[in-house]
């Protein structure tokens, strides 16, 4: 009704001011908008109306589902009464009870009251003792954990006193005990894995020799020959860890240009180029004394790593 008086007032006021024809049109084409609008929504609200009816079904027949199951108590012992006493569940119909069928299969019978079966009679052949069978211990006496009784066979041999076996020793355990207490021995011990190629073995002995001596003049060397055990074993970042802690906290050792050099080549292999190049230039200029292996070595990971000129 409203929308059909909006449209006559339009056309009314098209009529009478003919300019704003344009204005009445656009006012009608918005109504028919609004119109649709509000339609779609009432259709909306109803289908939610509707679904909304339909949990609220399931949720009932959903309650009264659990609260016959409830008052069946199947599988569960039955609520106490008001008086305190628990309430006897309910028997079923079509339950077996003994006391009306006293003499259905299956009843129980009170003791004695049925006849003993008769026992079955095997006959068997007379035994004949013989000397094996008089001199084989019995079947439990053959059990080692079972305790010698009667019928046993007696050892005669004397007791042998027992013999204590020492529990395993793991690698570490065993390479802690070998350390002499002497700082130039136990590198030695340990720097010999590292020339035998037994790089697991090295490791293990290089960081009790560093962990024992912690401030020997050959702990720059320990270090870098456990950074070489890593490199060997392709365990590139842990290499340069100690290769780094060669270079910076022992700067002035011997090992320090060649830390320096398997820095950088340990750089390149983790895909950190760039700081490998810096690391090698920064070789050159730190340690312009180096050996010439070194400077040979600088030169060629250069190459490899493709640093700039």
């Amino acid at each position: 009704m409203l929308r059909r008086l909006l449209l006559a007032t339009g056309l009314l006021l098209a009529a009478a001011l003919p300019g704003r024809a344009q204005d009445a049109a656009d006012l009608v084409v918005r109504l028919n908008r609004l119109e649709n609008q509000s339609r779609q929504m009432a259709g909306q609200i109803e289908t939610l109306q509707y679904e909304n009816r339909q949990l609220k079904e399931q949720l009932r027949k959903f309650q009264e589902d659990v609260e016959y199951r409830f008052q069946e108590g199947k599988g569960r012992p039955a609520a106490p009464a008001a008086g305190g006493t628990p309430a006897k569940p309910q028997k079923r119909s079509d339950a077996f009870d003994p006391t009306l069928s006293p003499s259905a299969p299956g009843a129980p019978q009170p003791l004695g009251a049925t006849a003993p079966s008769t026992p079955r009679v095997v006959a068997a052949a007379p035994a004949t003792p013989s000397a094996s069978a008089t001199l084989a211990p019995p079947a439990a006496a053959l059990d080692d954990e079972a305790a010698p009784g009667f019928g046993a066979p007696v050892d005669l041999a004397p007791p042998r006193a027992p013999v204590a076996v020492a529990p395993p020793v793991r690698a570490r355990e065993s390479i802690a005990a070998t350390g002499t207490g002497d700082a130039r021995a136990d590198y030695e011990a340990a720097y010999a894995y590292v020339l035998q190629r037994q790089y697991e073995q090295a490791e293990m002995s290089l960081r009790q020799f560093i962990q024992s001596h912690p401030r020997d003049a050959l702990v720059p060397d320990a270090t870098y020959w456990l950074g070489e055990s890593y490199l060997q074993r392709n365990r590139t970042r842990e290499a340069a860890e100690q290769f780094l802690k060669v270079s910076t906290d022992y700067a002035r050792s011997r090992k320090a240009p060649d830390a320096m050099l398997k820095l950088g080549a340990s750089l390149n292999a983790l895909g950190a180029r760039e700081q490998a190049c810096a690391t090698l230039a920064e070789l050159e200029r730190k340690f312009p004394q180096a050996s010439a292996a070194v400077k040979q070595g600088v030169d060629r990971e250069q190459k490899r790593a493709r640093c700039a000129a």
